[in-house]
Order: C-alpha cells, then sequence, then structure tokens
C-alpha cells in the first residue's frame, strides 16, 4: 500500500479545506506563491541533495509506500507533504494572530 502517498494527499486536501474553513484565504493570495517558490527552491536543494542529488543518497525510500514518481531525485510525495507542512503552518499563524488583534487588551 502507498501509504507515503495517501498521507501526503490527505494533507493537501486538509489543509486546502481548512484554508477555506479558517477564512484565512491563504490560497487566494498572490504573495503566498512567491513565498511558496522560496520555499521549492529551498526544498530542491535540501531534499535534493539528501536524495541524491550530489552522489550517494542519504535518504531512501521504500519503493512500497510512494508511487515513484520524481521531480529530478524528489518524491512527489515529498513536495505535497511540504506544502501541507509549510502552508498549514501560515494558516495556523495567520488565524492565531487574527484572534490576537481581535482580544482587547486590558
Amino acid at each position: 500500500m502507498k501509504e507515503y502517498t495517501i498521507l501526503s494527499a490527505i494533507a493537501v486536501v486538509a489543509t486546502i479545506l481548512l484554508d477555506r474553513w479558517s477564512g484565512v484565504n491563504l490560497l487566494r493570495r498572490k504573495e503566498y506563491y512567491v513565498f511558496l517558490l522560496i520555499i521549492i527552491g529551498f526544498k530542491l536543494l535540501v531534499n535534493g541533495y539528501l536524495t541524491g542529488m550530489a552522489g550517494t543518497p542519504i535518504v531512501l525510500y521504500e519503493p512500497r509506500f510512494f508511487l515513484g514518481v520524481r521531480i529530478i531525485t524528489i518524491p512527489i510525495e515529498d513536495f505535497m507533504f511540504g506544502f501541507g507542512m509549510v502552508t498549514l503552518s501560515v494558516i495556523i499563524w495567520e488565524v492565531v494572530r487574527g484572534r490576537a488583534a481581535a482580544t482587547p487588551r486590558s
């Protein structure tokens, strides 16, 4: 079973739903995509190095758990999981920041 694929797909869907449900609408902001491109750039450098772009891989993936589709040397699931993790963090930040701004100070 492709557990990594399933879990990363759930992370993507849950993140998109939470963005809409929370009212943050991060995915509708242009600056979010600039931020995402910067994150992807660093992901390509770091994760690419770990998955063998520079030679011998440090991190190995068991073929039974992911699709086997890679961008350069990085499994597509890593990008999906990374999208969910980073985007969810920003959504939570925006929600907490909004609540803090709405709380009256004494």
